[in-house]
């Protein structure tokens, strides 16, 4: 099997990064953010009171902490993780026309988990703010490798 082959596996297992080429794995960090969906899928039940898991991630892209896009999957698996930790709880809703739907709402502990990812969220902000401005602001000495 030759170097090609191993590649081609590779790139079937690692998402395709929108910054980079298509023929190349994603290395950056973002992409590997998806446990952010978890306070916008709370964001979202609060500003809507109640939605279905469709109208959902119709809204979570707009709303998403990364540029990475936030696949459909990883937007069920966070609900269901929220529901088992009673942040979220959920009903079928059949008395609509059509087939039935599951509908979810945030629970008050749900909204309390929110409050802590606000705080979280908040601290990592300044953190990265820190970050960017020290990056940016670092001198690059040549023949140093950016070392002092």
């Amino acid at each position: 099997m030759g170097e090609a082959d191993a590649f081609e596996r590779t790139k079937m297992r690692r998402r395709m990064c929108q910054r980079h080429r298509r023929d190349q794995p994603c290395t950056c960090a973002m992409g590997n953010l998806y446990r952010f969906v978890e306070p916008v899928v709370l964001l979202l039940l609060k500003k809507k009171g109640r939605s279905y898991g469709y109208d959902l991630s119709a809204d979570l892209q707009e709303h998403a902490l990364t540029d990475a896009e936030i696949e459909r999957g990883a937007l069920y698996r966070t609900l269901r993780r929220l529901e088992m930790n009673r942040n979220v709880k959920s009903e079928w809703e059949t008395e609509t026309g059509g087939p039935a739907r599951r509908v979810y709402k945030l629970t008050s502990r749900g909204e309390r988990h929110l409050e802590e990812w606000a705080t979280v969220l908040e601290h990592v902000s300044k953190s990265m703010a820190r970050f960017v401005k020290e990056t940016r602001e670092s001198p690059h000495r040549p023949g140093t490798g950016g070392r002092s």
